[in-house]
C-alpha cells in the first residue's frame, strides 16, 4: 500500500492548489459583471428620457449600473453612417448584449455583431427592415419592440382631420434613408384617400434640407404637416416645432415628447414605458434566454398630448372633441 501523506506535504499540496486556482477563480469573479452596449441613432440630448427609463427599469430588475452592470454608451446623430462602426467598437469591448435604439441602429448591429445578443427599441418594421424574420419566433440574433409607428400612421391623420375638418393638404416630413420612416409615408397613402386628403412629399434627410422643405409645404398650399419618427427629426423636434409655427403649419407627431418640444399634437406610445420593456428584455437575455425565441413585443397603450402654447402661437382652436380625449395637454 502506498504510504499516507504526511501533515507537511499535505500542506505543501493544498498551497500548490489553491495558487493554482487562484487567477482562475478571479478572473471567474470579475466576468460575473454583465457588460451591455448601447448604441442610440439620436441624440444623447433626445434619447435622455427613454434612457432615464431604461436605467430605472435595470435599477427595478436589482442592476445598479457600476456594481454589477456596466453599460458602455454610443450615441450618433450627426453621421448615421457612422453606425456599424459605433457597433464593431461595442463588440470590442466584449458586451454580452447591445441594445439598439431605433431601425437604423437596429440595423447597423444584425450587420456586424453577427452572434451577440441585440435587443431593440424604436424600431418601426423589423421584419421589413431586416432585424428579425417573424415578431413571434425573431430567428437570429434581435429581438425587442417595435414602435408600431407605420401603423398607426392612419390614426395620426384621422385625429389632423378631425382636428381640421376643412383640411384638404398635409405635408409629410419623412426620410427616404431612414428605414423606419419609409413604411410610415407608404402606411399614410391608403387612409390619406379615405379622408379626402391628399399628401406632399416633404422628403429631407439632413436639418440642412429642413428650411426649403417647410418654404416648399407652405408654397403647395399644404395645410398641415405630420411628422414621421426618423432619427435626424427625432433628434431636432425642437427646430421642426418651430418652423411648422412660423410656417402656420399645424404639426402633428408620433411621441409624446415631439409635443412637449413643440409640436401641437402627438399621438403614439408613450417611449418612457419603452425604455422599462427595454430593460426587461436584456434581463432575460442575461438570465439565459435566446433573443430568437423571444416575440417581439407591439406597445397596448398610447397616448394623445396637445400642446396648447403651441395652438395659441399659431392662432389655432384645438376642437373640445380632441381635447377632452387628451392624456396631457401642455399649457
Amino acid at each position: 500500500m502506498r504510504k499516507l501523506m504526511n501533515g507537511k506535504n499535505l500542506r505543501i499540496l493544498l498551497c500548490a492548489l489553491m495558487l493554482a486556482a487562484g487567477p482562475a477563480a478571479e478572473a471567474q469573479q470579475a466576468r460575473k459583471m454583465p457588460r451591455v452596449g448601447y448604441l442610440a441613432a439620436v441624440s444623447a440630448s433626445a434619447d435622455a428620457p427613454r434612457l432615464e427609463a431604461y436605467r430605472q427599469g435595470l435599477r427595478d430588475l436589482g442592476y445598479v449600473e457600476g456594481q454589477n452592470i456596466q453599460i458602455d454608451y454610443r450615441h450618433e446623430s450627426l453621421d448615421l453612417a457612422r453606425l456599424p462602426s459605433h457597433a464593431a467598437e461595442l463588440l470590442r469591448l466584449e458586451v454580452d448584449v447591445l441594445v439598439t435604439v431605433t431601425t437604423n441602429a437596429a440595423q447597423a448591429a444584425k450587420k456586424t455583431t453577427g452572434s451577440i445578443p441585440n435587443g431593440f427599441m424604436g424600431a418601426t418594421d423589423p421584419i421589413a427592415a431586416g432585424p428579425a424574420e417573424t415578431l413571434a419566433r425573431p430567428g437570429g440574433n434581435s429581438t425587442g419592440i417595435t414602435n408600431v409607428a407605420a401603423d398607426l400612421a392612419g390614426k395620426r391623420l384621422e385625429l389632423l382631420k378631425e382636428t381640421m375638418p376643412k383640411a384638404t393638404g398635409v405635408a409629410v416630413l419623412w426620410d427616404r434613408k431612414a428605414p423606419g420612416s419609409i413604411p410610415q409615408w407608404e402606411e399614410s397613402q391608403a387612409p390619406a384617400k379615405k379622408l379626402g386628403l391628399e399628401l406632399y412629399s416633404m422628403e429631407a434627410s439632413s436639418v440642412d434640407e429642413y428650411v426649403a422643405a417647410f418654404a416648399q409645404a407652405v408654397k403647395s398650399d399644404n395645410n398641415a404637416v405630420w411628422v414621421t419618427l426618423n432619427p435626424v427629426a427625432n433628434s431636432n423636434q425642437k427646430l421642426i416645432a418651430e418652423l411648422a409655427i412660423a410656417s402656420g403649419l399645424p404639426s402633428i407627431c408620433a411621441r409624446g415628447d415631439y409635443a412637449e418640444n413643440g409640436c401641437l399634437m402627438a399621438y403614439g406610445p408613450g417611449y418612457r414605458m419603452e425604455g422599462k420593456d427595454g430593460a426587461r428584455y436584456v434581463d432575460r437575455i442575461l438570465k439565459g434566454a435566446k433573443p430568437s425565441d423571444l416575440p417581439i413585443e407591439q406597445p397596448t397603450k398610447f397616448e394623445l398630448l396637445i400642446n396648447l402654447k403651441t395652438a395659441k402661437r399659431i392662432g389655432f382652436t384645438i376642437p373640445r372633441s380632441v381635447l377632452s380625449r387628451a392624456d396631457k395637454v401642455i399649457q
